[in-house]
């Protein structure tokens, strides 16, 4: 099968972060706010690229669906998915400082939850082999109890869920928005039935909301002990690192553990000009992530690979690095000239903080 079936629901444009200084409360001092950066736009602007690129003709368009609650406590608490429902039927409100609802969200939440469903099963089936789930908000911050980072409830980790309650045996969860995914890992951390990847910048645990550190010593607990994969990148890592995260870590690791789906939580945070991101990762590095998944794909699952949107806040360029992100996941050629991107890339930058993740793993992979 060789085209991508896109999984979309225009729901999840109706929820309405507002707008302020960024993604904190507006300024006073301003003449002007700016939207809240996990904002409609930004999907607009992927679907119309990937619509009116040179891709278009090789995606095949689906609809999506909204969860039901029995599907989001397959990893949600129940008192969680009540609260966030209550949340909005009394009109909205923050559920961390930058994460915030409004009273019309409870439905653009779980349509974005249920089209990432509704990608996974057409997987299952055998409809597709590459399923994308072009979704708003992200999902991969949020935890089994708790909101994180724009995040509700989590997407690849419901897409993993569901597969393994189909009677998969085990299934991997490849990450590499710019932040850690930290809701992914919480979910599984004790489970060896679903093994996650994150790559992503080097930032530490950043409150209440988001307690873990996504350092490589976080391994998995029990049964899930090196389960858990952090690939923690320094600030300006580009192509390079995550090419090389992909090829030293997360490829030799997969082919131990032999999963039978592949989910990626596909952000383009990491990308140059991103204002959420310190990473400098161009088209080129994202047509390179691509490539590398869907070899992968191909090789271990028989092309078998759901995607689910995650970051990705510049606006204009976030769409054409998902654009470059598809052509790669295809074994296609990149076809759209990159627009802006000028900043040299620091191929030596991840060298370290691969060595160490490699250290980590070392006791439980033989890396």
């Amino acid at each position: 099968m060789a085209d991508v079936h896109v999984f979309w629901d225009a729901r999840v444009l109706d929820h309405d972060t507002g707008s302020g200084f960024w993604e904190a409360a507006p300024s006073g001092l301003l003449a002007e706010q700016e939207l809240h950066p996990e904002s409609a736009p930004r999907i607009r602007n992927m679907k119309a690229v990937l619509e009116r690129g040179p891709v278009a003709s090789l995606l095949t368009w689906r609809p999506g669906r909204l969860a039901t609650e029995e599907e989001l406590r397959t990893v949600h608490d129940a008192d969680y998915i009540a609260g966030i429902k209550e949340v909005c039927a009394a009109g909205g409100g923050h559920l961390t400082s930058t994460t915030l609802l409004s009273a019309g969200s409870w439905e653009p939440t779980l349509a974005a939850a249920g089209t990432c469903l509704a990608a996974t099963d057409a997987v299952l089936a055998g409809e597709c082999d590459i399923a994308y789930a072009l979704v708003r908000p992200p999902g991969h911050h949020a935890q089994p109890d708790r909101a994180d980072g724009y995040c509700v409830f989590s997407h690849a980790a419901l897409a993993a869920q569901r597969a393994r309650d189909a009677g998969l045996r085990r299934v991997a969860i490849v990450d590499w928005d710019v932040h850690h995914g930290n809701g992914t890992q919480e979910c599984f951390y004790s489970r060896d039935d679903v093994l996650t990847f994150s790559i992503h910048m080097k930032h530490g645990a950043w409150g209440p909301s988001h307690p873990q550190t996504g350092a490589p010593d976080e391994l998995g607990i029990g049964d899930g002990a090196g389960f858990n994969v952090n690939i923690e990148l320094p600030v300006g890592a580009g192509d390079r690192a995550y090419a090389d995260a992909i090829e030293r870590i997360v490829a030799p690791v997969m082919r131990r553990y032999r999963p039978e789906l592949i989910i990626a939580a596909s952000g383009q945070d990491a990308a140059t000009f991103d204002a959420n991101g310190l990473h400098n990762v161009t088209m080129a590095g994202f047509h390179r992530i691509g490539t590398l998944l869907g070899e992968l794909a191909r090789e271990l699952t028989g092309g078998r690979l759901v995607c689910t949107q995650e970051g990705g806040y510049a606006r204009s360029y976030a769409a054409y690095c998902l654009h470059s992100t598809i052509e790669g996941l295809l074994g296609r050629e990149q076809s759209l000239p990159d627009p802006i991107a000028y900043v040299p890339d620091d191929v030596t930058r991840g060298d370290t903080a691969l060595d160490a993740v490699t250290a980590a793993l070392a006791p439980y992979w033989n890396l």
